[in-house]
C-alpha cells in the first residue's frame, strides 16, 4: 500500500538524524486472539529540534511517550508510522501498542497444527516487516542492539537471536498485566544482541521440539547448535545429516573467510507455511519445514536443502556481520550467499557436482529473468520499498552469483578471499556499499574493477556467444582451418542493447572415442571482451563431432552450437561422458526453442529418446519441468493429448529397463502421474492408488506420493470426492489439508473451478499455504490436454475477465505475498485472447503499482513467447510417435 512505502531519500535523511543506541521490546504472546501486545523502549540520539518518524504497522496504539511527554495519538499515529516531533539530542521513546498476528508468512505468523491444535509462531521480516511486530527505524543502515523479552505459555519454547535464557516467573515483573493474563505463562529475557539490522532479528515461539549439538569455532570458542521443528514432525527430523552439513559449512566458511563465526549460537528452525526457502536471521535461521522430509524426497531436493542450509550460514558473515547500506545492494547480499553456498556444497559435502546443479537450475532461472521486459542491472535502481519487494528474482540471486563466479576467476581465487577477509575486518558490524568490496578486491588482485563492474553489474541484458568454424579436406577427414568465437548483444525490443562484456570461458571439442562414447578431446580456455577472438590452437586439428560453446559452463551467456554440432549432440546425447555436458546441450536446445528458432518437437524428441541416460537428479528434475512446459504451453494444442500419452507410456517403458528404487525411477513414477491421460493409463494410476499397492518399481507409495496420484486422478475426473475425503482421513495433517485443497481445485468442472476462484479472491482470511494450494489446483487443467481452453468457454470464461477486473485491487487491499501469488497463479492460460486482454489492461492502468506492472508485463511476455513457439512448431510433429 502506498502509505506503507519508504523511499530511499526518506531513509537517507533519517539516517543522518537518528542513531539508535538500544531497542528494548517486550512481547506478550498468548497465541490467542487477533493481536499481541508489545511494550517498547527505544533510546536514540537525534539532531535537536528535528522531526522524524518510526515505523509501526499496528492494530492499535495505547501510548506514545517521548522524553517524558505523552504525545496525542491522533496527531502522531498513522497506518504505518508514528511521528516523532521536537526531538532532543538524547531521546527515550516508549510505545505501548498491539500488533496483529499474520497468516500470510509476513510479520509474526501464527499457525495452528491440526494434529494437536498447538499454536506455533515465527517472525519473517525481510524486507520491511519487523514493523509489523514492534516499532522500529526499519532500514538496514540503522543498526542497534536489540533486547527482547517474551511472555508466553510456560510449556512453549522461545528462540531469538541471543541464546535462550532460563524462563522465569512473569508475576515478579509484570504485575500490571493481571493474574488472568500471566497465569500459566513464563518470561524469557534475552540478552542484548550485537548491533544488527532490524530485518535479521527474530522471534520464534511455540511448543517446538529440538535437538542440540556443538562445534568449536576457529577462535576456539564453543558454538551451540540447535535444530527445531513442530512436535508432530519431530520424528522425521534427520538431525545427523543436518548437523553434518552445518558443521562442514562452518569449517569451510571460517577457513575461506579467515574470520570466525560472529554470533554466540546457531539455531535452525523449520517453520510451517514459510514463504521462502529460508531466512538469515542472525543466529536463528528459519527454514521451510518442507525440508523435514516425511516422505521420500528426490536427491535434487536433498541437495537443494544442503545448498539452502549453507546459503543462510554464509549470510552470517555476508549480510549479518556486514550489511548493505540500502537495498540497491540486495543483489550482493543474495548473490554472494548463492555463490558461496554452491562452492561449499561442491567442496565440503557429498554433492561434488553442485556446479552442474547450479548451471541447470540457477542459471536457467537467471537466463529466463534476463530475457523478460523487466530485466534490470544486477545493481538495480532501488528508490523505495516498492522497488525492492519485487527484486528477489533470478537476476538478484542467480545472475549475480554467476557473475561473482566470473569475478573470482577474473581476480583469482586466493586474491578474492584475501580481499574478502580485509573487507570483513574493516567493516564488521557496520554497513557498506558495493564499492567497499570492490576496493578490497582491487587492492589484493591489482586489477582495476571499474570497467568490469560497469559492464557486468550496471548494465542489464545478456550476450550471445557462438563458434564460427571453417574446415578443409574431405567429408570424412576434415580439419579445422579456422575457429572464431563471436560475441554479440542480445536484447528485446525496446530494451537497451547490452555492451560486449569480458568473458573467461572454454570451447570444448568432443569426438567418438571408439567405444561409442563422446569424450572431450580438447578444451581451449579463452578470454573474449570484443566481438570476436580466434582460437589459433584449434587450427589443423581434425574436425570434432561436437563443438561445445562455454564448455564446463564457465561464463554467463547465451550460446548457440553450429547446426552440425547440435544435430550430433541431440542425436547422441546418451553418449556423452559427463552429465554437465549433456545438460548444457539440452539447455542450448531449450533456449533455441524458447526463442522461436526451433520447433518444440525437436526438444521433445531428444528428451523422450534420451531420458534413460539423464541420471543427474537436479538435471533430470529440470528436464521433467521443461517437459511439462513444452507440452502444456509450447506444443500446438491439437498435439498435446497424444504427447501427454506418449510421455506417460515412455515413463512406463523406462521403469521396465532401469534399476528399481533409484532416484531416476522415483522421478519417472512422478512423471507418469503428471502425464497419464488415456483410459488405460488412468486405470494403472487407480491401481497405484489402491491401498493394497505398496510400491511401484521399488518406489514406496508413501503419503505424499499417494497424494500426487490422487491429484493426478482428480485432474482427469477419474475419482469422486469420496477418495479425497478418505485420503484426508488417513492424513489429517496440515500437509494433508493442503493436498486435499489442491486435489479438489484440480477438477475439470465448472463447479470446482468456480468454488476455488471465489475462495481465492474473496476469502481474505485464507492463510498463505492454503492460498497457494488452491491456486496450484485451480491452474491445473485450465488448458485441457486436447488443447480445448476451458476459460474460453462459458461458464468459465468469466474467470479471465474477473482476473483483469480485480487484479489491481489485490495490490491495494492484500499483503505483498498474497497479491503476488494471486497475480501470478491466476493469470489466464496461453491464448491470443489473454494477450489482447493483458495489453488492454496495461494500457488502462499506467499508474498501477510498480510491482504489479512488472508482474503483468512478465506474464504477458511469457504468453507471447509461448504463442510464438506454438506458431513455429505448428507445422512440425518431429519424429514423435504420436500413436504410441
Amino acid at each position: 500500500m502506498p502509505q506503507y512505502n519508504l523511499t530511499r531519500d526518506e531513509a537517507r535523511e533519517r539516517s543522518t538524524l537518528v542513531d539508535v543506541s538500544s531497542y528494548e521490546h517486550t512481547l506478550i504472546l498468548t497465541g490467542e486472539g487477533e493481536s499481541f501486545r508489545v511494550r517498547s523502549r527505544i533510546r536514540f540520539t537525534a539532531a535537536p529540534e528535528s522531526t522524524t518518524f518510526i515505523d509501526a504497522i499496528t492494530a492499535s496504539v495505547e501510548r506514545v511517550r517521548l522524553n517524558g511527554l505523552d504525545l496525542e495519538l491522533a496527531e502522531v499515529v498513522s497506518p504505518a508510522r508514528i511521528s516523532l516531533p521536537g526531538l532532543a539530542a538524547e531521546n527515550e521513546l516508549i510505545i505501548d501498542a498491539h500488533f496483529s498476528y499474520m497468516n500470510t508468512g509476513e510479520g509474526l505468523h501464527r499457525f495452528v497444527d491440526p494434529v494437536d491444535d498447538e499454536v506455533y509462531l515465527y517472525s519473517q521480516f525481510e524486507v520491511p516487516d519487523a514493523r509489523r511486530v514492534f516499532p522500529v527505524f526499519e532500514q538496514p543502515d540503522i543498526k542497534s542492539p536489540f533486547s527482547f523479552t517474551v511472555v508466553a505459555p510456560e510449556k512453549w519454547t522461545v528462540v531469538s537471536n541471543s541464546p535462550t535464557p532460563t524462563p522465569g516467573d512473569p508475576s515478579e515483573t509484570f504485575t500490571d498485566l493481571g493474574e488472568a493474563t500471566i497465569e500459566g505463562m513464563a518470561v524469557w529475557q534475552f540478552a542484548p544482541t550485537t548491533p544488527i539490522s532490524s530485518y535479521i532479528t527474530a522471534i520464534i515461539a511455540g511448543p517446538y521440539r529440538s535437538v542440540h549439538s556443538e562445534l568449536i569455532s576457529s577462535d576456539g570458542s564453543p558454538v551451540p547448535l540447535g535444530l527445531y521443528c513442530r512436535s508432530s514432525l519431530f520424528d522425521y527430523l534427520d538431525a545427523d545429516n543436518l548437523f553434518g552439513v552445518t558443521k562442514a559449512g562452518f569449517e569451510f566458511f571460517e577457513r575461506e573467510f579467515g574470520v570466525s563465526y560472529p554470533f554466540e549460537k546457531y539455531d535452525q528452525l523449520f517453520v510451517p507455511e514459510f514463504n521462502a526457502g529460508a531466512m538469515e536471521n542472525a543466529g536463528a535461521v528459519t527454514i521451510l519445514e518442507n525440508y523435514v522430509f516425511r516422505s521420500r524426497p528426490t536427491e535434487a531436493l536433498i541437495e537443494r536443502r544442503t545448498v539452502t542450509v549453507l546459503h543462510e550460514l554464509a549470510h552470517m558473515w555476508f549480510g549479518d556481520l556486514v550489511t548493505m547500506r540500502w537495498w540497491n545492494d540486495l543483489w550482493l547480499n543474495e548473490s554472494f550467499a548463492e555463490f558461496m553456498s554452491t562452492l561449499a556444497t561442491a567442496e565440503a559435502t557429498k554433492f561434488a557436482d553442485a556446479w552442474t546443479t547450479f548451471a541447470t537450475i540457477e542459471k536457467s532461472w537467471a537466463y529466463r529473468q534476463d530475457q523478460l521486459p523487466s530485466t534490470h542491472p544486477i545493481v538495480a535502481p532501488i528508490e523505495d520499498l516498492a522497488d525492492v519487494e519485487v527484486n528477489f528474482d533470478g537476476i538478484t540471486y542467480a545472475k549475480g552469483a554467476s557473475v561473482l563466479k566470473q569475478l573470482v576467476a577474473w581476480v583469482g581465487r586466493e586474491e578474492f578471499f584475501t580481499g574478502l577477509k580485509r573487507y570483513f575486518d574493516k567493516h564488521s558490524w557496520s554497513n557498506t556499499e558495493l564499492a567497499d568490496l570492490l576496493d578490497e578486491l582491487a587492492a589484493t588482485s591489482g586489477r582495476d574493477l571499474t570497467s568490469w563492474s560497469k559492464l557486468w553489474l550496471e548494465e542489464s541484458g545478456i550476450n550471445l556467444i557462438e563458434a564460427d568454424l571453417k574446415t578443409t579436406g574431405e567429408a570424412d577427414a576434415e580439419v579445422v582451418e579456422s575457429l572464431r568465437v563471436t560475441q554479440a548483444p542480445w536484447s528485446l525490443d525496446g530494451q537497451p542493447t547490452p555492451s560486449l562484456r569480458p568473458h573467461r570461458l572454454a570451447i570444448g571439442f568432443y569426438s567418438d572415442s571408439g567405444d561409442g562414447r563422446l569424450t572431450r578431446t580438447h578444451s581451449f580456455p579463452i578470454d573474449i571482451d570484443s566481438a570476436a577472438v580466434t582460437v589459433d590452437e584449434a587450427r589443423g586439428l581434425p574436425r570434432p563431432d561436437v563443438i561445445v560453446v562455454n564448455d564446463a559452463d564457465l561464463s554467463y551467456a547465451k550460446v548457440r552450437f553450429d547446426d552440425r554440432s547440435m544435430a550430433t549432440a541431440a542425436r547422441r546425447l546418451s553418449d556423452f561422458d559427463d552429465s554437465l555436458t549433456q545438460l548444457l546441450v539440452l539447455a542450448a536446445l531449450w533456449d533455441e526453442v524458447r526463442d522461436g528458432q526451433r520447433p518444440v518437437q525437436d526438444y521433445l524428441d531428444t528428451v523422450i529418446t534420451h531420458l534413460g541416460a539423464i541420471t543427474h537428479s537436479s538435471g533430470l528434475l529440470t528436464q521433467m519441468r521443461q517437459l511439462d512446459t513444452a507440452v502444456s504451453s509450447y506444443l500446438p494444442p491439437e498435439q498435446r493429448k497424444a504427447v501427454h500419452a506418449r510421455l506417460a507410456d515412455r515413463f512406463i517403458e523406462l521403469l521396465g529397463t532401469i534399476e528399481e528404487g533409484t532416484d531416476q525411477a522415483f522421478q519417472f513414477v512422478r512423471g507418469f502421474i503428471r502425464h497419464a491421460v488415456t483410459e488405460e493409463q488412468l486405470e494403472r494410476l487407480k491401481s497405484w492408488f489402491d491401498p493394497a499397492c505398496e510400491a511401484v518399481s521399488g518406489i514406496a507409495l508413501d503419503t505424499d506420493l499417494t497424494w500426487e496420484i490422487l491429484i493426478g486422478l482428480c485432474a482427469n475426473d477419474a475419482v469422486d470426492d469420496s477418495a479425497v475425503q478418505e485420503m484426508s482421513r488417513r492424513d489429517p495433517t496440515a500437509t494433508g489439508a493442503r493436498q486435499a485443497a489442491t486435489a479438489r481445485a484440480s477438477r475439470l468442472t465448472s463447479a470446482a473451478k468456480s468454488e476455488t476462484f471465489t475462495r481465492l479472491v474473496d476469502d481474505v482470511d485464507l492463510p498463505n499455504s492454503e492460498l497457494g494450494a488452491l491456486a496450484l489446483g485451480f491452474g491445473t487443467g485450465l488448458q485441457r490436454p486436447d488443447g480445448e481452453i476451458i476459460t474460453a468457454q462459458e461458464p468459465l470464461r468469466p474467470f479471465a475477465d474477473e482476473y483483469f477486473d480485480r487484479v489491481a485491487g489485490w495490490w491495494e487491499t492484500r499483503t505483498l505475498e498474497t497479491a503476488q501469488t494471486l497475480t501470478l497463479r491466476l493469470f489466464p492460460p496461453v491464448s491470443s485472447v489473454t494477450v489482447s486482454s493483458a495489453r488492454q489492461w496495461l494500457a488502462d492502468h499506467p499508474a498501477a503499482s510498480k510491482g504489479l506492472l512488472r508482474l503483468m508485463r512478465e506474464n504477458l511476455a511469457e504468453v507471447e513467447r509461448a504463442l510464438e513457439v506454438q506458431r513455429v512448431s505448428s507445422a512440425s510433429k518431429g519424429s514423435l510417435n504420436l500413436e504410441g
